[in-house]
């Protein structure tokens, strides 16, 4: 089959297409024919996944398609059923799923939408939901609304009734997500959006804050923060990774501060909360209520020109490959 791998170095990222074996689902696993597959502005990070410098790696970390095979102990799927999640090397003819992390897919969704949603909106719900505890009616502060986790956490905090404030280096992707439920778009990659959060939420501040950025957003996100405040942080695409934390504020105000990432989790860890992402998410989902925003869907040999875009900053949305035949 053929396979997209990746290594990264001092010198920069390197992609190649690799012919492999087809692997074969052992204990608890699904072979699945990939249909899709999203890209992750993560992956290419150094330091966000797994990849060791100067180490090839099978690269992908979601993707959708039809089961072509089932290993022992699995009675939830069978062969034949549509199917997402998340899983290693999803850029790919086939990858393998652990059935435990593995979400049926709606009639409605088409694959490229279906690969947009194991990931991102499962960080998404880990952060607005798991940690985050995010209230009806609260605020909620993107910073980087119209990245992939971006916008999933924007549809998702709609659909949770909160009142969402944006940020974004461009004025024409904050228009386009008003249509999505944006109440505020700031249009600003600096830190020098406090006033405007307290002047859109009555002085009070965000209630929750998802710091796609990174550090060079870190202390202003802390100065717009409410009394109870919590503050999540699930990417540093600015490259900047340590900022000032203001201790008076983080006192007073009982700020919580968290970070949100699957590097060290365990496979049970990180299943744990896909039945409740199922109860409680897919609904929305499957009834078009939270519909994925694909910014553009590019064939599988096209993965560098994809990455590209991404690492530009062109998108808004998700970005997802279509696999060969």
């Amino acid at each position: 089959m053929q396979s997209w791998w990746m290594q990264m170095d001092e010198h920069g990222t390197q992609l190649e297409q690799r012919d492999v074996a087809v692997p074969q689902p052992g204990p608890g696993q699904l072979l699945v024919r990939v249909h899709a597959a999203s890209l992750n502005r993560g992956e290419f990070v150094a330091g966000h996944g797994l990849t060791k410098a100067g180490q090839w790696k099978a690269i992908g970390g979601e993707g959708a398609g039809e089961v072509v095979a089932v290993g022992p102990d699995v009675t939830a799927f069978h062969l034949g059923d549509r199917v997402m999640g998340r899983g290693a090397g999803a850029f790919a003819q086939y990858m393998l799923l652990d059935a435990a992390e593995t979400i049926a897919v709606p009639e409605r969704l088409t694959w490229e939408e279906a690969a947009s949603i194991p990931l991102t909106f499962l960080v998404s719900y880990d952060m607005l939901v798991l940690q985050g505890r995010l209230k009806p009616g609260e605020w909620l502060l993107i910073n980087g609304v119209s990245s992939g986790v971006g916008v999933a956490s924007l549809q998702l905090g709609k659909a949770l009734g909160a009142k969402v404030i944006g940020t974004s280096g461009s004025a024409q992707k904050l228009e386009a997500l008003k249509a999505l439920g944006l109440d505020v778009a700031l249009h600003t990659r600096a830190p020098d959006f406090h006033a405007a959060v307290m002047d859109a939420t009555g002085g009070q501040g965000a209630n929750l804050v998802v710091n796609t950025v990174g550090g060079s957003v870190f202390a202003e996100d802390v100065r717009s923060m409410a009394f109870e405040g919590r503050l999540a942080t699930v990417g540093y695409v600015d490259g900047v990774l340590h900022a000032d934390i203001d201790l008076e504020a983080l006192h007073a105000k009982r700020l919580v501060l968290f970070g949100v990432s699957n590097k060290l989790r365990t496979k049970p860890q990180k299943a744990a909360a896909v039945p409740r992402f199922v109860a409680e998410v897919m609904p929305h989902i499957a009834a078009g209520r939270i519909k994925p925003q694909i910014d553009q869907v590019l064939d599988f040999a096209q993965l560098p020109a994809a990455k590209a875009r991404m690492e530009a900053g062109g998108h808004t949305g998700k970005i997802v490959l279509r696999m060969p035949a």
